[in-house]
């Protein structure tokens, strides 16, 4: 009998509504062994905690799969826990990334925390713990749930930014991170708190009944306090995408975590700060759609213009991946736009979810080269070192290509049909002056991509030390670098996961 067969028959007493969190508990479950165990193994051993790690994010990715497969019947629930809890294709669709990322994060930490020597257990046990934070994040449907799976999320960030304890920056980046992060979430309960004065409950589809009453008999003062409710919300999550105003903290906190961490951060936090924000801006916040549309448009505008333009002067690989994100999630913001608008909802979310997929792992991807570049001695973070990267690695020089045509949105890579399905669905909802300013930003970020492609295939390194790339290393960037070609090449699968993660929105008949 298999492991996965014992491991099924062993949780088969859980009740109904454990089963649906089975895969959270599985990631507890391996994250506790994982601390408990630590101080057994020995300083040369420590690869085991990976190794356990690695177990957990597997054995969870199954136990989604198999428990989606058994509540899509219509025998079991898809809700749990005094309907707190969903898991439907959305919820699905976004645990498959951070599942992703997570394991992606562990294979290219290995030999990177073996160089600082900080090869420790709790590290791995808070990447499982943060996954079980966004996890829950995307599947709740209680803001009180919402904000405890965010809670979760970000302090497991906070110790994993300063994980390098002897290392000035990463203490550095971890305060900053920490305590603008704090003063973000009390906007967020602030939000939180009127909506639930507002309607006098926590559950969302009771939030949404109540608020469309409120609306249609035209409460008084109703308006004002939604739109507080709206906009303290709002800045609240978009202080964990690194959206504009709302991103200073991310080109210092990028730079100074570890860069393993930096890469997870970059991807998994904020597809699930997005995940909840289109949970809340679906349901809750649509009939105020008029309003936040013209607001996350222009902060899409400011965000695209302070990223790409603050990227073209940056000399640091990690600031200039920071700045990146910072326009990507204005890219990923101009879908939810659409989505707002006419007939746009379908064209607008599918495009958000595509976008958000393929973007965890071409970052992951160009984070990962950063990685390989590091040595005893060798920070490996700036342009500079990327220097004849060509003659000491041909392979990991020609996935940087491939990672940077994809972020630049060139085909034939996934990153090109990202940006197609953004601009398909601004010029569908008739945002022709959005679309044009998001296809003209392709050219600064051509410029400044393409930097890291000129140091490494046409500038000289003084560098004779060649580049080893792990076996981890090596199959992280081999599956991040398979998907980036095969989502751009044969992208129906692909589209098809991204259309159906959104049914359940269209379904409610916006």
């Amino acid at each position: 009998m298999s492991i996965i067969q014992h491991l099924r028959d062993a949780m088969s007493f859980l009740s109904p509504d454990l089963i649906l969190i089975r895969p959270q508990l599985l990631l507890a479950l391996f994250g506790i062994g994982i601390l408990l165990t630590d101080f057994l193994i020995e300083p040369s051993e420590k690869i085991w905690n990976a190794v356990m790690a690695m177990l957990g994010v597997i054995f969870a990715a199954f136990s989604v799969w198999q428990v989606h497969t058994q509540v899509s019947g219509t025998m079991a629930p898809k809700m749990a826990f005094s309907q707190s809890i969903v898991l439907d294709d959305f919820a699905v669709f976004f645990c498959i990334i951070f599942l992703s990322a997570a394991a992606l994060a562990i294979l290219l930490s290995v030999r990177y925390f073996e160089i600082e020597q900080e090869q420790h257990g709790e590290y791995y046990a808070l990447i499982l713990f943060a996954t079980i934070g966004m996890m829950f994040m995307v599947e709740g449907i209680d803001i009180i749930v919402q904000f405890i799976a965010l809670e979760t999320m970000a302090i497991s960030f906070y110790v994993l930014a300063g994980f390098l304890r002897h290392d000035r920056r990463s203490n550095e980046a971890a305060l900053k991170y920490l305590l603008l992060g704090a003063f973000s979430s009390g906007i967020f309960a602030y939000g939180l708190s009127l909506i639930y004065g507002l309607t006098g409950s926590t559950n969302l589809g009771v939030i949404m009944a109540k608020l469309d009453d409120l609306s249609q008999a035209h409460t008084a003062g109703f308006a004002p306090l939604l739109m507080l409710a709206l906009v303290t919300t709002a800045a609240g999550l978009l202080f964990k995408v690194a959206a504009v105003p709302f991103h200073q903290w991310a080109p210092d906190v990028y730079e100074g975590a570890p860069t393993p961490v930096t890469a997870f951060l970059s991807v998994a936090s904020k597809a699930a700060s997005f995940g909840l924000l289109v949970r809340l801006f679906v349901t809750v916040f649509w009939p105020a759609r008029d309003q936040w549309t013209v607001l996350l448009g222009i902060i899409a505008v400011a965000s695209m213009t302070v990223g790409n333009l603050a990227a073209l002067s940056q000399n640091n690989i990690k600031r200039l991946l920071a700045y990146s994100s910072i326009s990507h999630a204005g890219y990923v913001l101009l879908g939810l736009v659409a989505a707002a608008t006419g007939d746009g909802n379908e064209t607008g979310l599918k495009a958000v979810a595509f976008y958000l997929f393929v973007y965890a792992f071409m970052n992951m991807g160009a984070f990962a080269i950063v990685i390989i570049l590091r040595r005893k001695g060798l920070i490996g973070d700036t342009l500079e070192d990327l220097n004849g990267l060509i003659t000491r690695s041909p392979v990991a020089a020609v996935m940087l290509l491939i990672f940077m045509l994809s972020l630049a949105g060139i085909p034939p890579t996934a990153g090109f049909l990202g940006k197609y399905f953004i601009f398909l669905a601004l010029i569908q909802t008739g945002h022709y002056y959005l679309a044009v300013f998001a296809a003209l930003y392709v050219v600064p970020a051509l410029y400044y991509y393409f930097r890291l492609i000129v140091h490494a295939f046409l500038k000289d390194s003084s560098d004779v030390v060649a580049t080893v790339v792990t076996p981890w290393q090596k199959l992280a960037i081999a599956c991040a670098g398979i998907v980036i070609l095969a989502a751009g090449i044969y992208p129906e699968p692909f589209i098809r996961l991204a259309t159906n993660s959104i049914a359940s929105f269209v379904s409610f008949g916006h």
